[in-house]
């Protein structure tokens, strides 16, 4: 008796432990468990801001922004350091590229494929800079007094940028001088909601509906949950901003992950957690992107430069008021509530400079690194690559059909400056714009298609509205993964030949106990016999 009790619990412990899964033998959290290092914005203790409009030197007259500037920083004496070589205000870091090696990239050299680069064309970029007067390359980065400290402190939501980064003149610098404090979402979203011309333009997770959030557009910013604000997830220190935008950034530095709130096992089951060593939060959690306003999804600017019949540009929008033709900047197409596109990532990404030759259509502008097979711990990344989710912006821009290069074209300038935007000259716009950033052009042109990788982040949505098993692990292209080669996927792949060999071992055995049992019932009348 005890020799089979003693049977009985071997072979129990034996199968419990082969075939209990990880979900089984591991503790659940509690429902009401905090990750250890997040803290609920109720517990947050956030300094009070300083009442600027007592401070003396603040009341004067101020008839320039610089002077405004200057007033700043005779009390914070030393963060003009700090902000002197930030990106914000540089508009480029020094980095390792992929394929390149050690370069300084930014805005100031990256193009994209929305208003393609900035060379020549600073006046209009440099809206949204972190600085004073800076429209052309004699810009001093040096001078302290070129810092706006007001874009990211304003507090009266009245400051306003204009050409160069000077203050529109119906801007009141006496009376945002005296009303600053912390930055906020409102600050950082007047230049990246409105990336590219217009609202949600670029990003297609970041718009002005962002400020007005409910849980349904974004679980983070939403007013009757956590209601936070950019900084929160973008901790700042000494003016250095955590977080990456990899259409102009290459390493994996620098970063803001969930994980710094939610820890990497968020999840009460244990089989979601295991996903997130190979997924990214984002991929389950932004189903969908775009959700409150439409975000342009390509632009071709072959079809730029038609005029109407009294030889002045025109524009045609659609049904919804969206412009999907403007003579300025050729055509557009729009999209909302957009299911994203998937690539694997490791946090590194290269980029096309316009001195290199093109060698792959469409031209990729950047490229997000990683495979199935990176599993973090190389010399390239230390973390593995996982799948994230993007918006591919597609696009046709200028390239040069001797030299094979991308083109930077002129777009800004008043009329006879050779300024596309002004004369509606190709030729003409080319060669200025390339002749301002010393990039050599044959003086041919045409047009190339071209794909730019936007990571998302934002819009996350409620737990209930995040991706279930079969959005994933189901067949054909019902699969959010459909595209997603080089690796099995349950559910969405499956293999012939195992299936076939499958399929002769469940056959062969049926026949084997159809032949089993009639040679016992055989043998057995036999006997009898």
């Amino acid at each position: 008796m005890k020799k089979s009790v003693s049977i009985f619990l071997f072979f129990f412990v034996f199968a419990w432990v082969a075939l209990g899964s990880k979900d089984n033998l591991s503790p659940l959290p509690s429902k009401n468990l905090k990750p250890e290092n997040y803290v609920y914005k109720a517990d947050r203790k956030i300094g009070a801001s300083v009442d600027h409009s007592k401070f003396a030197i603040l009341q004067q007259n101020f008839k320039r922004p610089q002077d405004v500037t200057l007033a700043c920083l005779s009390c914070h004496t030393e963060r003009h350091n700090e902000v002197m070589v930030n990106n914000h205000f540089t508009w480029q870091r020094n980095e390792v590229i992929l394929n390149h090696g050690a370069a300084e990239i930014g805005k100031k050299n990256i193009l994209n494929n929305f208003c393609i680069g900035i060379g020549s064309n600073e006046a209009m970029c440099t809206k949204c800079h972190a600085g004073y007067g800076w429209t052309d390359t004699s810009y001093n980065f040096q001078a302290k007094e070129n810092i706006d400290c007001l874009v990211c402190h304003d507090k009266t939501g009245t400051y306003e940028k204009g050409n160069g980064g000077m203050p529109t003149p119906k801007t009141d610098l006496n009376l945002v001088a005296q009303n600053v404090g912390f930055s906020s979402s409102e600050n950082c979203g007047s230049c990246h909601f409105l990336g590219g011309g217009g609202n949600n333009v670029k990003h297609g997770d970041l718009d002005k509906a962002m400020l007005h959030a409910d849980r349904n557009l974004d679980v983070h910013m939403a007013q009757e949950s956590e209601a936070m604000s950019c900084t929160d997830c973008h901790i700042t220190e000494n003016h250095n901003i955590t977080g990456k935008l990899y259409a102009l950034s290459s390493e994996n530095r620098d970063r803001v992950t969930c994980e710094q709130c939610h820890t990497d096992s968020p999840h009460e089951k244990n089989i979601l957690n295991r996903h997130t060593d190979r997924v990214a939060c984002q991929t389950c959690h932004i189903p969908t992107y775009a959700k409150a306003n439409p975000t342009k999804t390509s632009w071709d600017w072959s079809t730029a430069g038609k005029l109407n019949e009294n030889g002045k540009p025109y524009e045609i929008k659609d049904s919804l008021g969206r412009v999907i033709y403007f003579s300025k900047k050729g055509n557009f197409t729009w999209g909302q509530n957009i299911e994203p596109e998937y690539r694997w990532f490791n946090g590194l990404a290269g980029h096309q400079l316009i001195t290199d030759l093109i060698d792959t259509l469409p031209v990729q502008l950047n490229t997000l690194d990683g495979s199935y097979g990176d599993k973090g711990m190389n010399m390239r990344s230390l973390a593995p690559s996982k799948i994230w989710p993007v918006k591919i912006m597609r696009g046709k821009q200028p390239y040069d059909t001797e030299y094979n290069t991308l083109l930077q074209p002129k777009l800004v300038g008043p009329k006879g400056s050779g300024a596309f935007w002004a004369d509606f000259d190709w030729e003409m716009a080319l060669k200025k714009g390339n002749e301002y950033i010393h990039h050599p052009y044959s003086g041919h042109f045409d047009f190339v298609e071209t794909e730019m990788y936007w990571p998302l982040n934002h819009q996350v949505a409620p737990a209930d509205q995040a991706l279930s098993c079969v959005d994933c692990h189901v067949r054909g292209e019902e699969s959010r993964l459909s595209q997603l080669a080089g690796f099995y996927l349950p559910g969405r792949d499956n293999y012939p030949w195992a299936d076939y060999i499958g399929i002769f071992l469940i056959v062969s055995t049926f026949i084997g106990v159809i032949i089993h049992g009639g040679l016992r019932i055989f043998f057995k009348k036999n006997s009898e016999h």
